[in-house]
């Protein structure tokens, strides 16, 4: 390990934690940089997952008081989140680095398509799907795919989460931000574990992750409301068009 290796990654996890503190969107940093650090993609998409778990974590705990009144509606829905997680995780650690590596620019491609339509998104669904929110067959068919896709790479996973949560009939931002910071930090939660065991961590770099995006969470949490929310979801999504090119190109 370098030390522009070294300085290249811990930037990058602390743009990934600053950009998570305000608007989401730090997987466009962190992971490439792992990717361009030399680590393979397997391993490089586990160690970025374990090095933003904590975020995950606190964002959960944040809204402890709102998730109370939701607990018989979250049993399932963390029954099925659980499941769903360990499913990707375990789908992620039996594909090949090769076959990852075709799939990176279109998993890319498809968080930053949902990340910058997210808005419009979720305000169709509140608006196709009134009613009071609901723990049945269709939501928790929904949050199973949703799972999937976060324990087998995770960027987007939140927006689509939001947008699942709207299909199930929920309105209200913050009930939907709470349930969606519980149900994402049970998903990284048992992916880190099912990481952790099979030994697909690269454990020098995400001591350094861990350590900077923290630093960077902090930092973000600071100036989030000095920054205008809309930039900053621009400049995510420029983040995302470019690497998503870039690595179209690679794989050409």
């Amino acid at each position: 390990m370098s030390s522009w290796q070294i300085v290249l990654v811990g930037f990058a996890a602390f743009c990934a934690g600053a950009m998570n503190s305000v608007a989401g969107g730090g997987t466009f940093f962190s992971f490439p940089a792992l990717l361009a650090a030399g680590v393979p993609p397997i391993t490089a998409n586990a160690s970025n997952s374990v090095a933003l778990w904590p975020a995950s974590l606190s964002g959960a705990w944040a809204y402890r008081k709102e998730l109370a009144r939701y607990k018989r509606y979250l049993i399932p829905m963390g029954i099925v989140s659980l499941i769903g997680g360990v499913g990707g995780g375990l789908l992620l650690l039996a594909t090949q680095d090769a076959t990852f590596s075709k799939l990176i620019p279109w998993l890319l491609l498809f968080a930053t398509v949902l990340f910058a339509f997210s808005g419009k998104i979720s305000t169709w669904l509140r608006g196709a799907a009134p009613g009071a929110p609901s723990s049945g067959p269709t939501a928790l068919a929904g949050q199973a795919v949703v799972s999937v896709y976060g324990g087998f790479f995770g960027a987007g996973m939140g927006i689509m989460m939001l947008a699942s949560l709207a299909m199930a009939g929920h309105d209200d931002v913050h009930e939907i931000n709470a349930i969606k910071n519980l149900l994402s930090a049970i998903i990284y939660s048992v992916t880190v574990t099912t990481f952790i065991i099979a030994g697909a961590v690269d454990w020098p770099y995400t001591i350094i992750m861990l350590a900077t995006a923290t630093l960077g969470g902090y930092w973000g949490a600071s100036i989030a409301r000095k920054i205008p929310a809309l930039w900053l979801r621009r400049f995510i999504i420029a983040v995302g068009l470019v690497l998503t090119v870039f690595y179209f190109y690679k794989t050409v």
